[in-house]
């Protein structure tokens, strides 16, 4: 197969090692059927989850509402997820919204006054609400209430509205941008790690169950090993290799098969794909290993800087094989390492080895 070629199953544009939500319908079903129900079921986050099971258990014993609670973290590791299991262990109901989607403070203050007791609001990207709407939402947290204008001018009337007790879980993947005085109102923060592979293997196992999927131990590795950290990336590489596995073989996901089929969808034994790579390559191999400014790179791989910058560089800097200096991005020894390449002054550049398999 040609690697420009689009691989059965992923959209043109798409990439199969992208974290984010996925974006057909038939996706999205899937990832909702595969979610935990309840913490009991949810797998790594360790700290996070006991201490999530305490606030939950003490606000059922009061009998009143949760407090505020604010995930932090990656795309991909559970935010939304977590946030259905609060409002199922609280037995509320969930409202599900996002911050772009709240541009204005008459928003916010319609879903607001249509929430129920003890409903539970989830408001993904946070962090990107806009800031009348997150004036508002300082008083609705601390007080239940919201002061309404009526009006413009001088004229102008705030009706103060109160409002049932209810939930926030607020999640964000820049927990920096968020106003300390915003951070200061959640009664809970809970940062979401990376997974790691043996946790990933749990999930893959999980999934597989659910999916009805035979995958064995070293084929569950295989596919952890080259899913970033990250639940949302192994259920989409399992749903890929499981397509492979019922075509090319018996349907049993061994480690051949989960890297074979891997090698199909350009997805390297470190979880790299094909924009991953090409950036490395253009760096070691057109500049040296650096440094060079990030616009040039951009024009090197053909593609826009900021396709550069915010999806494949946190990765690669993640894994230690890309640095952003003053100067420009620098290749590391485990990018050159990783490319099977020798750096300049150390002999000849050697072949490039198999990044697929192993």
């Amino acid at each position: 197969m040609n690697r420009d070629d689009t691989p059965t199953g992923t959209a043109p544009g798409e990439r199969l090692v992208d974290a984010g939500p996925g974006g057909e319908a038939e996706d999205q079903a899937i990832e909702a059927a595969l979610r935990p129900k309840d913490l009991a079921e949810f797998i790594g986050q360790e700290r996070v989850r006991e201490q999530l099971d305490l606030v939950l258990k003490a606000a059922r014993q009061r009998g009143g509402t949760a407090d505020h609670v604010l995930l932090s973290g990656a795309p991909g590791l559970g935010k939304t997820t977590l946030s259905m299991i609060i409002a199922t262990e609280m037995g509320a109901p969930i409202r599900i919204t996002s911050g772009p989607a709240i541009q204005h403070a008459g928003d916010l203050a319609a879903i607001l006054s249509s929430l129920a007791e003890g409903e539970v609001l989830f408001l993904d990207e946070i962090h990107r609400m806009s800031r009348p709407a997150e004036e508002m939402l300082y008083m609705a947290m601390e007080d239940f209430r919201v002061d309404v204008v009526v009006g413009k001018g001088p004229g102008a009337t705030a009706i103060p509205l109160e409002l049932p007790p209810f939930t926030l879980v607020g999640a964000t993947t820049r927990a920096g941008l968020l106003p300390p005085p915003l951070r200061d109102r959640f009664g809970f923060t809970g940062h979401m790690d990376f997974y790691s592979p043996a946790e990933l293997e749990r999930v893959i196992h999980r999934s597989a169950a659910l999916l009805d999927v035979a995958v064995d131990p070293e084929g569950a590795a295989e596919i952890a090993g080259r899913s970033r950290g990250t639940p949302r990336i192994a259920n989409r590489l399992l749903r890929r290799v499981r397509d492979y596995a019922q075509v090319k073989a018996d349907g049993v996901i061994t480690r051949e098969i989960a890297g074979r089929a891997l090698r199909v969808y350009d997805v390297d034994a470190r979880g790299l794909d094909r924009l991953d790579r090409a950036v490395l390559t253009a760096l070691l191999k057109l500049f040296g290993g650096g440094p060079v400014g990030l616009g040039t790179l951009a024009v090197a791989v053909g593609e826009e800087r900021e396709t550069v910058e915010e999806v494949a560089e946190p990765f690669l800097v993640r894994e230690g094989l890309l640095a952003r200096t003053p100067r420009g991005r620098v290749g590391t020894p485990a990018a050159w390492a990783h490319l099977g390449l020798v750096p300049p002054g150390q002999g000849g550049a050697a072949g490039q080895g198999d990044l697929f398999e192993g």
